[in-house]
């Protein structure tokens, strides 16, 4: 086995990626055999204690343990968390240090969002291995927790499976916990067992919220809308579904696929892109200039309205926009 890996995810990793992030680097780490795993994790910039140096004193500490194997002479395992933090004087050493890695005393795994710094990604796919950890969504998140499940021996029914979800998103760090809490009933969890149990609402990605517009499925924009609500502001939300409108509005006027991403600087093959052009025909240019003009209403409504008018606001919205997105809807 190689003595430096890299385990990276996407670049806005939720909960549930990072949790695979690091049983990932676990993982190879025990499949190395080592004996003493160190964790080191990288402070983001402007973090950390102050230094004299050039390295931080949160990386002058790592680099010893890559330069030495276990204190009872077996394999050390070095795992580096969030090394997209990395500075480039850090990454520099770093790189240097890896190649110089001894795999009989030391394993070195570098977990990181997106792709390491510098030339270190090029340094560890030269010398070792890099393992990608692709975005979790709500079907992986069923897949793993149909298997988490049997593996408590916990039988969950159709409902419970889909309460779970509703509850915790993709975040399979949460769903185990519920799990370890449900371990104890006796016959099937139902969903009512689950949504009397769990408050949750998820921390999921704003294109979730869009998908259901897009679907016209009215309910399902509601229940996405609260869920970001719970963690997020309006306005946020509100800027997303702007930009989610100019670029159906200019997929719709494009005169082919390559136009329009160029538009918007991005690659035909780009997944969003992809998905707007098939999604052009869904609303009429007046359903357009109608949905972008009820998000200005809403953005001047959100902006001096009280507090406690932000949420019904929104709702309106949710429903305009739902109808308006999709022939289902209306």
């Amino acid at each position: 086995m190689k003595p430096v890996h890299a385990v990276l995810g996407p670049r806005d990793a939720g909960p549930g990626e990072r949790q695979e992030m690091l049983e990932r680097a676990r993982r190879l780490l025990e499949q190395a055999g080592v004996e003493d795993i160190d964790r080191f994790d990288v402070p983001a910039r402007g973090a950390g204690e102050e230094g004299e140096g050039t390295l931080r004193p949160e990386i002058e500490r790592l680099i010893p343990a890559l330069q030495s194997g276990s204190l009872f002479g077996g394999r050390r395992g070095v795992m580096v968390v969030d090394a997209h933090h990395l500075q480039a004087a850090e990454a520099e050493v770093l790189i240097d240090l890896t190649a110089a890695v001894d795999g009989e005393t030391v394993v070195v795994v570098f977990v990181a969002d997106g792709s390491l710094p510098g030339g270190l990604n090029k340094a560890v796919k030269a010398g070792g291995e890099v393992h990608a950890v692709r975005k979790m969504r709500e079907r992986d998140a069923a897949d793993w927790l149909g298997n988490a499940a049997r593996e408590r021996r916990i039988r969950l029914d159709g409902g419970a499976v889909a309460a779970l979800l509703q509850r915790f998103g993709s975040d399979v760090a949460a769903l185990g916990q519920a799990l370890d809490q449900l371990a104890a009933t006796d016959g099937p969890v139902t969903a009512d067992e689950v949504t009397g149990r769990f408050r949750n609402r998820p921390d999921e990605p704003m294109w979730h919220y869009a998908d259901a517009l897009a679907a016209g499925d009215i309910g399902e924009a509601l229940r996405r809308l609260a869920d970001f609500l719970t963690h997020g502001h309006p306005l946020a939300l509100l800027a997303f579904i702007e930009n989610d409108l100019r670029r159906r509005a200019l997929a719709a006027s494009a005169p082919s696929i390559e136009v329009f991403a160029e538009w918007i600087g991005a690659r035909p093959d780009h997944y969003p892109v992809t998905k707007a052009w098939r999604a052009r025909a869904a609303a009429s240019d007046e359903e357009l200039r109608r949905a972008l003009d009820a998000v200005s209403r809403a953005d001047a409504a959100l902006k001096s309205a009280p507090e406690a008018m932000h949420r019904l606001t929104m709702e309106r919205l949710t429903v305009a926009l739902a109808r308006w997105y999709s022939p289902r809807g209306r």
